[in-house]
């Protein structure tokens, strides 16, 4: 089994346990605060935390995550491709993702993220979640919406998303 430890710094960096894990066959990986392992169906990685924030990635993902305070567990991430899966623990609000598109705020929830060139597309299973553009103003999600954020000025339009639309982005996670 080989091992590595994704690097968890106070800038956004690369973490490249989430790029290489996959080559390198099945992965367990420990940091201070958190646990990386490889998954297989669906294929992809989690992260556990000992607060209990957990982040799915798909193959391909591009995700970057940060902790300021080093505290080893994740305040924010940066996503630039593909999607994660993102569960926080009541109380555990704050987490953030930013993408090329969006920004993200969760307030303990479970929700996803997708990135394609085009846009940023954010849905929430449970809880709530504030999205804006990169300095605009926000809207909030609850259970079963969905935004589709795309570059430019018009205002984010929050939708309940269909079930087929949801369940088809949260297989991508779940088995």
């Amino acid at each position: 089994m080989a091992t590595c430890t994704p690097r968890i710094a106070g800038s956004f960096t690369r973490v490249a346990a989430f790029a290489v894990a996959l080559i390198g066959g099945p992965v367990s990986a420990q940091t201070q605060g958190c646990i990386l392992a490889q998954r297989s169906d669906p294929p992809g990685q989690v992260l556990t935390c000992r607060d209990g924030l957990v982040i799915r990635t798909e193959p391909g993902s591009a995700l970057s995550l940060s902790d300021r305070n080093r505290d080893g567990i994740p305040e924010a991430a940066r996503l630039d491709a593909k999607g994660t899966l993102i569960q926080a623990p009541p109380g555990r609000g704050g987490f953030q993702i930013r993408t090329p598109h969006a920004v993200a705020v969760v307030r303990g929830t479970v929700w996803a993220v997708d990135v394609t060139a085009e846009q940023t597309s954010v849905f929430v299973e449970t809880g709530r979640v504030a999205v804006r553009r990169p300095g605009g103003r926000p809207v909030e999600l609850g259970a079963g919406d969905g935004v589709d954020v795309k570059p430019g000025q018009d205002p984010l339009v929050v939708k309940r998303w269909s079930a087929a639309r949801a369940a088809a982005l949260l297989a991508r996670f779940r088995p």
